[in-house]
């Protein structure tokens, strides 16, 4: 018996056949972005454009178009109009639902205007590009001899479901009974995505040297995934742990803090999406003159513009401005006191004791400062513990404040020496420190 190959070569001519018909779908909806342009229905379609250009860049790669001489940029047009439309989703979502968040946003109007302004030269960006990408995907296909269509995307075709449903994203955490220990866990976590924002420290830049170097340092797309990655988490937490909770109805504060997490995560969706669209074609693997092309058609220099100006920007203002009203809702749903600790004769602060510490207040998952010789840091990060403890080597007094739960933890390790003994002789109510 004669084995088959399973790769048969199809010709160009035949394959420009056969997406004709396939991509007649796609063709549809990107007539409808382009010139049906309600306000209303633009999230709609970009979520449809989405779907279309998903399934045609797939069919593409299944047919080897990214290493076809005729096919190749043709598909680099797809998947960009993929991104973009993403983008864009994110975009009109945001600008549809923010009313909706509460966030304190709304209480600063100035404030609130220009993030408004920002906003929605974002979107005109991503609106303007997607369409110039279309227009050129278009052309495109004409030369290559796939028939295009000037019909609109059928009403009754589009994508009803909007809403991604997902699992809970609790991989790693313990099921929490009390509805205000779920609160005080989640706000935690808030005041951490803070502590991270506050370190990258995001400013508007206008110059295109300086922001480059900032785009380099700190917001590269793996970093803008890890950036987006946190903030999903964190709502997913709040979904997960408080939404529709009996407490969450009776304090208008957790939704509204929710609606900054809700408004950061659309921003950084979109940092990401424009941050892979850069640097995918400037990675060195497309060809010089798919770049050259692009160039014509996606403004580099305002992608990054609106990338950080727009985007990441008030990404990081929202999250931080909700920083206050997390400390509120802490200070209402946890147990917040100050213990004051002498280390134990003959026991000093270095690495191994400074671990202990750190484990302790990451297991609880609740912020807690250490202050020593009037110096104060964060109890969960070893190299603040070890800077502090270092800077002050003959101060014998620690202060700790914090949740009642971790610091009974840390007086329960002083009291024990520090681990210095061995882990083996730690009081029982220690003992995942030695997992």
């Amino acid at each position: 018996m004669t084995e088959t190959s399973l790769d048969r070569i199809i010709s160009e001519e035949k394959f420009a056949a056969l997406l004709g018909t396939e991509a007649e779908l796609f063709f549809r909806i990107g007539n409808s972005v382009q010139h049906q342009s309600e306000a209303g229905q633009r999230r709609q379609r970009f979520f449809q454009l989405g779907i279309e250009a998903n399934h045609l860049e797939s069919l593409l790669d299944d047919h080897g178009a990214k290493r076809n001489q005729s096919y190749g940029f043709f598909r680099e047009l797809v998947a960009s109009i993929r991104g973009f439309s993403r983008v864009g989703f994110s975009l009109e979502h945001l600008q549809r639902r923010f009313d909706s968040y509460g966030t304190l946003l709304n209480e600063l109007s100035d404030r609130d205007d220009q993030f408004r302004g920002a906003l929605e030269a974002a979107s005109g960006f991503t609106r303007d590009t997607t369409n110039r990408l279309l227009e050129e995907c278009r052309s495109e296909a004409v030369t290559l001899g796939i028939r295009v269509t000037d019909k609109f995307f059928p009403e009754d075709r589009y994508t009803t479901g909007l809403v991604n449903l997902q699992l809970p994203h609790n991989l790693g955490d313990e099921r929490i009974e009390e509805e205000a220990l779920r609160i005080a866990e989640v706000t935690s976590k808030y005041l951490q995505v803070c502590a991270m924002f506050r370190d990258i420290n995001v400013q508007p830049i206008t110059d295109p040297e300086k922001r480059e170097l900032f785009f380099a340092r700190d917001c590269t797309e793996e970093q803008a995934r890890v950036y987006e990655a946190t903030v999903h988490n964190l709502q997913s937490a709040y979904d997960t742990y408080i939404r529709g909770s009996s407490l969450e109805g009776e304090d208008p504060r957790l939704a509204g803090l929710r609606g900054h997490a809700s408004a950061a995560f659309h921003l950084l969706k979109s940092v990401t999406g424009l941050t892979h669209f850069v640097e995918r074609h400037e990675s060195g693997v497309r060809k010089e003159e798919y770049r050259r092309r692009m160039v014509k058609l996606v403004n580099r220099a305002e992608a990054r513009d609106m990338t950080l100006n727009s985007l990441l920007y008030w990404a990081s203002e929202l999250i931080l401005l909700g920083e206050s009203l997390a400390r509120e809702i802490l200070s209402s749903f946890s147990n917040l006191q100050e213990i004051e600790l002498e280390v134990p004769e003959g026991v000093t602060i270095h690495a191994r004791p400074a671990s202990l510490v750190v484990a302790i207040v990451n297991h609880y998952e609740m912020p807690v400062e250490m202050e020593v010789g009037g110096s104060a840091c964060n109890a969960a990060s070893i190299l603040e513990v070890l800077i502090t403890a270092g800077s002050n080597p003959e101060e014998g007094r620690y202060v700790f404040r914090g949740d009642a739960r971790p610091l009974e933890d840390i007086r329960a390790l002083f009291e024990a020496r520090l681990g210095e003994g061995g882990l083996d002789l730690l009081p029982d109510c220690l003992s995942y420190l030695n997992d």
